[in-house]
């Protein structure tokens, strides 16, 4: 890739809208994935009540719009201030409770989780169903749009053309969720999230353009150094919940 395409691909503005400043790429077409929509608000005239507590605003019970999910709630309702990366505001903005839950629980994703895929980690690469193995170091592009894939030669997998990713677990069946379908989400998470078992490896499904059918490649784990195996290790539970983001934007 050249610098020249890479600096476009990563380039930024400030834009002011109705919500707040928002810091967006220069070029729609290389938005993040996992980004969100600004909502439409609810117009003011269709909203003489809280949308959540029915209280009737007045001169002092003043309506505000929540920022992420457009709705009309009164200040008791709509008072916290909080950070909406998916949507790229600047600065924490207004929402409602049931929206900043949300909100505060994507945080840990852009805190922790994001910095993991970023930083990368060494994999044993299969691509569809060859017998060969090649080692590379998988990590997502800065603009979080592209997989990078290095060893001998480089590879870029839109994240955009990702329909499903299956984690690889010790002892377990694998847990799978798939991003077209996604039936995972009314599950709990496998416990290589927060419990005993340990990511070993993941399956990822595409689709590359102007090819027919649906690509495949599995990222294995290596067994070599404890402190590269943990790094994996991260790294797939980092894009197994990536997947989760990347249903949601989707089906926004």
């Amino acid at each position: 890739m050249s610098s020249g395409v890479a600096a476009r691909r990563d380039a930024k503005k400030l834009v002011r809208s109705p919500s707040g400043l928002r810091m967006v790429p220069e070029h729609r077409a290389f938005g993040s994935p996992f980004g969100l929509e600004e909502p439409q608000w609810v117009p003011d005239k269709e909203c003489p009540r809280c949308m959540q507590c029915d209280a009737k605003f007045d001169f002092i019970t003043r309506k505000h719009h929540c920022r992420r999910c457009g709705k009309c709630f009164c200040d008791r309702c709509c008072s916290q201030k909080v950070s909406l990366r998916r949507m790229c505001f600047v600065d924490p903005v207004r929402q409602c409770a049931e929206c900043a839950l949300v909100s505060h629980k994507e945080a840990e994703f852009y805190d922790k989780q994001l910095k993991v895929l970023l930083s990368g980690a060494t994999f044993l690469v299969t691509f569809g169903n060859s017998e060969k193995s090649e080692t590379m170091v998988c990590r997502l592009s800065n603009n979080q749009r592209y997989l990078f894939l290095d060893g001998d030669g480089h590879y870029e997998i839109e994240i955009a053309h990702v329909s499903a990713v299956q984690l690889l677990t010790d002892g377990f069946p694998p847990a799978e969720r798939d991003i077209r379908a996604y039936t995972g989400l009314g599950r709990s998470l496998p416990a290589s999230e927060g419990g005993n078992m340990r990511a070993t490896g993941m399956c990822l499904q595409y689709t590359v353009p102007g090819a027919e059918g649906v690509a495949q490649l599995q990222l294995t784990a290596g067994e070599d150094a404890n402190a590269s195996r943990r790094q994996a290790a991260a790294w797939l539970v980092a894009m197994h919940k990536a997947a989760k983001l990347l249903y949601e934007s989707r089906d926004q």
